[in-house]
This record gives structure tokens, C-alpha cells and sequence, in this order.
């Protein structure tokens, strides 16, 4: 058993002070100091917090790397490279290129699953399908050219590796599709790159879809004629990503939405390669963008993903609202973990779940990432 002391504990509901965290591999629970025996294994957080590991479940690239690119050592570099940012598990995602290098990339990350689970960094949970079963009128930085109808059978083939997939339920047996997959397997839909109307959005709820792509960016606008995505996301049950860069979307909006969304908003960063490096020409799904800052854009203007670093958009939102930490805190860990299924072993501080923790200062700047137990990184 090893333990961490002298930390603000940040559980699903609440902050906790003066107790310690105890764990193995997995979560035991918490006690006090006096109850720790001697010569354990112990950290002192100085003050700081002790974070549940953040889920970033809408990652293209970081460190130069894409998972798009179908590489094995770049996926593994992205995976060390963000556990610095407090990132314990995450789902590369991949662009609308051709299919055979989405199915290169899909068998990629498929033989490093596993292995994940003990390597140097953030565990791989599952592959983010973003496209190409899109709308070409709303492809944001997605290349038309490779653009496919919704393919429900593809997705349900490759249910063991995927755990999101974003659909534009509007375009041909769009929510048949949705239907289907939904009924074969447990793969989240998400609606995303959509042109739908309310209604046709709203259908496509009905059909299975619990999740939003990127809320306001590459869909309908909120208009007070047609409501649009962004509408029918504000309105269901379904949970809903937001990139909290102050760029992608306005951060006077962020109070509003997550009053909205409640315990359904999911932060996500949608970094590009770029992540992580220095201003400059990258490639996002073999596309040129340039990366000034936090605008990651095409040549034409058009916004292409982020730079945006999961424990600075926490930063973000907390620095914008006045929601309770822990809730902004749970927008980038349990909810995430629950949009796609991992919530039972992921997400949260809860005895029995995997020992992926994180330690901060009061900026929450990462100190040291637990994964498994097993400290990953120290700053």
C-alpha cells in the first residue's frame, strides 16, 4: 500500500482535506496520518492537489506525432508526452483521410492497446473515430476528398478498438446507421461535422447518439429559428465536448454551457500535432495548418484543432466561471470516462478504480502522474 498526504483530494462531489489517499494499483481508499504504518511508501503533496488523472478523449497529435499517421512509436510518443499534462488515458483520434490509413491506424492502435496499460504513458482506452462518415458542408479542417456515407458495418467491425465515432445524422441512412451500431455494439456515436437541422439532430438522439462532437465548432449554429446541434446538444441528455482554449469557442460562454450541461460537459482538447511545439507549419489529416499561439488554422482561415493542453483548459474554464473546482476537474476526468464506457475504472478517486492520480500546485501545473499505481512522471 502507498499513500499520499497533505493533499486537497478532489472527488466527483467535493474537495477533501486532511486525509490520505491509500492505494496499490487500484484505489483502497482514504485514512489519516496517523494510520500510516510505518516505513510505507509515502508522497507528501506539500499543499497541493491530489487530482484524479484526466481523460482526453478527443486527441489527434502532440509532440510532432498524428494518430492518423498509423505510427507505432508516435502513437507511444503522444501517450509519454501528455502524461505531462496530467493526461492517465486517452483515445487517439483519427482525421478524415483515405480508409486504408484510418485502417492502418485503427491496427496501430489496436496492438498497442494492451501493452499500453504498463508502458511509460497515458493508457490508450480506445480509438476516437472523427469522420469520415461527415457532412462535406460542415468538414471544418477534414479533407472532402475522402468523405464517406455513413457505414454503420465498418464501425461495428472494428468495435473492439473504436470507442467513439463522429456521424452526421442527416446525410443518407445517417440514423439508420446510428441505430445500428448502437444496437450491435457498444461504440459511443456522436454527432459532429453536421449540417442537421434540429429535428434531424434531434432524431438522430433518439436513434443512439449520446454524444457531441466539439460543441459549437463544424455543426449548426444555436439560432433562435432553428435551434440546430448546438440546440438539441444544450437541450438532451447527452454529453458534450467543449475546447476550452478561449479561442474555439468564447469564454464568456463557457459559465452558460456548463450550467447547462451539468455533470455532461466533457473537456477535450482536439490537439493537433503542433501540441506541445513551437509556433510554425504542421499537417493536420494531411492538410497544412499554421499554428500561431493558440490558432491552429488552413491557409484559407479555417480552425484546425488546437494546441490546447487538457490541465490549462481545466485552467480555463475555472478561471472563467464560477463553478466549484471539483466540478471543472470532473469535466476533464469522470465525464469523459463516462461518455465512453470506462467510467467504472476510470475518472474519479472512487475505491476499486485504477490508481490514476495526479499531484498539482494551486495552478494546477502537474507535478507528478500516477498511472496504475506507478509514478509515470515528476516534474
Amino acid at each position: 500500500m502507498k499513500y499520499i498526504k497533505n493533499g486537497k483530494v478532489i472527488l466527483p462531489d467535493s474537495i477533501l482535506e486532511n486525509m490520505v489517499l491509500a492505494y496499490d494499483e487500484k484505489i483502497c481508499g482514504f485514512t489519516t496520518v496517523d494510520e500510516i504504518p510505518a516505513n510505507a511508501e509515502v508522497i507528501d503533496a506539500n499543499g497541493g492537489y491530489v487530482s484524479p488523472g484526466l481523460v482526453d478523449i478527443h486527441i489527434h497529435g502532440y509532440l510532432g506525432e498524428d494518430t492518423s499517421d498509423g505510427k507505432a512509436d508516435g502513437i507511444f510518443k503522444m501517450a509519454n508526452g501528455v502524461i505531462k499534462n496530467g493526461v492517465t488515458s486517452f483515445c487517439p483520434t483519427t482525421m478524415t483521410v483515405s480508409m486504408d490509413e484510418i485502417n492502418t491506424a485503427l491496427n496501430v492502435v489496436r496492438s498497442l492497446k494492451e501493452k499500453s496499460k504498463t508502458w511509460e504513458g497515458a493508457e490508450i482506452l480506445g480509438v476516437n473515430l472523427e469522420g469520415p462518415f461527415i457532412n462535406p458542408n460542415k468538414k471544418g479542417a477534414q479533407a472532402g476528398e475522402h468523405i464517406k456515407k455513413p457505414d454503420a458495418q465498418f464501425i461495428i467491425d472494428n468495435a473492439d478498438v473504436i470507442s467513439v465515432a463522429t456521424m452526421a445524422p442527416e446525410m443518407e441512412n445517417g440514423c439508420q446507421a446510428i441505430k445500428e451500431i448502437r444496437e450491435k455494439c457498444d461504440v459511443a456515436v456522436s454527432i459532429g461535422h453536421s449540417d442537421a437541422t434540429f429535428e434531424q439532430a434531434m432524431t438522430g438522439i433518439e436513434a443512439g447518439a449520446t454524444h457531441i462532437t466539439h460543441l459549437f465548432n463544424a455543426q449548426t449554429p444555436l439560432h433562435h429559428r432553428n435551434p440546430g446541434v448546438v440546440g438539441a446538444g444544450l437541450l438532451e441528455n447527452v454529453t458534450t465536448e467543449l475546447i476550452a482554449d478561449t479561442f474555439h469557442v468564447h469564454k464568456g460562454l463557457f459559465e452558460l454551457i456548463a450550467r447547462i450541461k451539468g455533470d455532461n460537459l466533457v473537456l477535450i482538447t482536439d490537439c493537433t500535432r503542433a501540441g506541445g511545439m513551437p509556433d510554425g507549419e504542421y499537417t493536420l489529416g494531411g492538410q497544412p495548418i499554421i499554428v500561431k499561439g493558440i490558432q491552429c488554422l488552413l491557409e484559407d482561415g479555417t480552425i484546425a484543432g488546437s494546441v490546447l493542453k487538457l490541465n490549462n483548459a481545466v485552467k480555463n474554464v475555472r478561471d472563467n466561471t464560477d463553478l466549484p473546482f471539483w466540478k471543472v476537474v470532473s469535466a476533464a476526468s469522470l465525464a469523459p470516462a463516462r461518455a465512453i464506457g470506462v467510467a467504472d475504472r476510470k475518472g474519479s478517486l472512487e475505491a476499486g478504480k485504477d490508481a490514476d492520480i495526479i499531484i498539482t500546485d494551486g495552478d494546477f501545473n502537474i507535478l507528478k502522474t500516477i498511472i496504475g499505481g506507478e509514478v509515470k512522471y515528476e516534474a
